[in-house]
């Protein structure tokens, strides 16, 4: 650094008033390269405008994007066992979940919130990637069974959004027992006659996507998601076969009869909303 760098250039901008601009003003796209404003893509719901890939969201905006108005109650979720296991590899489990929640505000990653989509009552689940990758835990199937049974007793339907890894393996056994019991959550759901949707986002994988992601009444993806169990090459390694190009994206498995339709993120709450009316028959309006 030379001494215009260093004692010039701070002398003339403290001088000037001038202030440093933030550093999240703009954000490039992981596919396209394209540099965006943060309020431009805020405004396209974190859509690319240039290329149309469809970015990762927060469970936080999932919610406010789904709601009318982006109006919601979030619900306080039963608080889970912690390290149940007292797991270590080079960190403590206990130090990661300290880190993942200063880092998201959040408990653990699950959101579920109610409130009115497109007029009808709705209970939302939301997964968040940016916690431990999604990871499903004994707090992510307490929050889905709680989900259900919010569901069930506003006798509104339920609307998840996954986006996981899979499995938390610092929880062992107590990880993949959250399998059978997010099953049992959805077959709640369904057996009080109420509607089960499944928003698949990327990436869904795992065992999140052996277990209730792929038991929806209707499954949605967003365009391009990754959905799949094990990882391509692993997969690749295992048959000896070169797979298909696009396999495990949402446009491939709507092709082979896997989900149901591939939604723009634009159009996904008014989807939902006509999903929920025509399965509800519109029975179940909000309370005024």
């Amino acid at each position: 650094m030379s001494w215009l760098t260093e004692f010039v250039r701070p002398k003339i901008r403290t001088l000037l008033g001038r202030k440093e601009a933030p550093d999240n003003l703009w954000q490039q796209c992981p596919k396209c390269q394209q540099m965006i404003f943060h309020r431009e893509l805020e405004a396209a719901l974190k859509v690319c405008p240039h290329c149309g890939h469809h970015m990762r969201a927060s469970a936080a905006d999932r919610l406010a994007w789904t709601f009318d108005d982006g109006v919601y109650t979030r619900i306080e979720l039963p608080k889970a066992v912690v390290d149940p296991l007292k797991f270590r590899d080079h960190k403590k489990y206990a130090d990661r979940l300290k880190d993942a929640r200063e880092g998201t505000k959040q408990d653990d990653a699950l959101l579920v919130a109610h409130g009115t989509v497109g007029g009808n009552r709705a209970v939302v689940a939301a997964m968040s990637f940016e916690f431990m990758g999604g990871s499903m835990g004994g707090a992510v199937g307490d929050g889905l069974v709680a989900a259900a049974k919010l569901a069930v007793l506003q006798a509104a339907p339920l609307i998840v959004y996954t986006a996981s890894g899979g499995a938390r393996m610092q929880e062992g056994a107590v990880s993949l027992m959250q399998m059978p019991r997010s099953v049992i959550a959805s077959q709640m759901v369904k057996e009080a006659g109420l509607p089960f949707i499944v928003v698949l986002t990327d990436p869904t994988t795992g065992g999140v996507t052996a277990s209730f992601a792929m038991l929806g009444d209707v499954q949605i993806a967003e365009p391009n998601t990754l959905i799949g169990f094990a990882g391509a090459r692993v997969i690749e390694q295992t048959v000896r076969e070169k797979l298909p190009e696009g396999f495990q994206r949402a446009e491939y498995l709507l092709a082979h009869g896997i989900i149901d339709m591939v939604v723009k993120r634009g159009e996904l709450t008014a989807t939902l909303a006509r999903l929920i009316g025509l399965m509800t028959g519109n029975k179940r309006p909000a309370a005024a």
